[in-house]
C-alpha cells in the first residue's frame, strides 16, 4: 500500500499532561506509551493513525464519563424517591380519627 502524500507534518498531540492512567494511556492526549515514545520515528501515516486512535479513545472516555453520570444521577433520584415513599407508612394514626359526625353540607 502506498503511503498517502502528507503537505503538513502532523503535530504531536501532546497537552503537556503528562501522567498515565490506569491503562497505560496518557490522561492528556489519550496517546499509549509506545505510541508516546516512537512518536518521532514515526511516518506521516502512522501519526495519522496514532491521532485517529486517540479520537477514538477520547469518545468512548467521554461516553463512559456520561454513563457514569446518567448512573448516579438514576441512583440519586432513586434514594430521594425512596425517602419520599409515603406508600409504606405505617403511620396508625389517621385511622383513629372519627369522621360519623362530619358533614359537610351542613
Amino acid at each position: 500500500m502506498m503511503e498517502q502524500l502528507s503537505f503538513f507534518a502532523v503535530p504531536s498531540p501532546c497537552i503537556g499532561v503528562c501522567q498515565s492512567d490506569s491503562r497505560g494511556y496518557c490522561v492528556g492526549c489519550l496517546r499509549s506509551r509506545d505510541e508516546r515514545f516512537n512518536w518521532m520515528t514515526f511516518s506521516e501515516l502512522q501519526k495519522q493513525d496514532v491521532i485517529r486512535l486517540c479520537m477514538q479513545r477520547k469518545r468512548r472516555r467521554q461516553y463512559a464519563l456520561h454513563k457514569a453520570r446518567q448512573q448516579e444521577i438514576l441512583n440519586q433520584q432513586t434514594a430521594h424517591t425512596a425517602q419520599l415513599d409515603f406508600e409504606d407508612n405505617n403511620d396508625s394514626a389517621a385511622d383513629d380519627v372519627d369522621l360519623a359526625g362530619f358533614d359537610l353540607d351542613g
